[in-house]
């Protein structure tokens, strides 16, 4: 058997990869602050999630998407990924 794996338990190495690859976020300047770019992706997700909420309630189908505890935060979570890697993706 491995010796690394001996001394170090399997659990352990995906919450040590995020706490090594948080440094690796690019930063966003407004008015002086610095914000990371999740974050400002996340909101901007919630607020298309909302505004797709809104446009879903006011054209009455609401009720046929399905239980709405489930499809509104993932529906922002999609669209905060989207946005991270239309407007912050440094790989392209």
């Amino acid at each position: 058997m491995n010796r690394l794996s001996e001394r170090v338990p399997l659990s352990t190495v995906p919450i040590l990869g995020t706490l090594l690859l948080t440094g690796c976020d690019p930063i966003v300047n407004i008015a002086g602050a610095n914000f990371p770019a999740w974050l400002l992706s996340a909101i901007a997700g919630a607020a298309f999630a909302f505004g797709f909420r809104t446009l879903v309630g006011a054209i009455g189908i609401e009720r046929d998407l399905g239980p709405s505890l489930v499809i509104y935060p993932s529906l922002a979570f999609l669209l905060a990924c989207t946005i991270y890697l239309i407007c912050f993706d440094r790989l392209g």
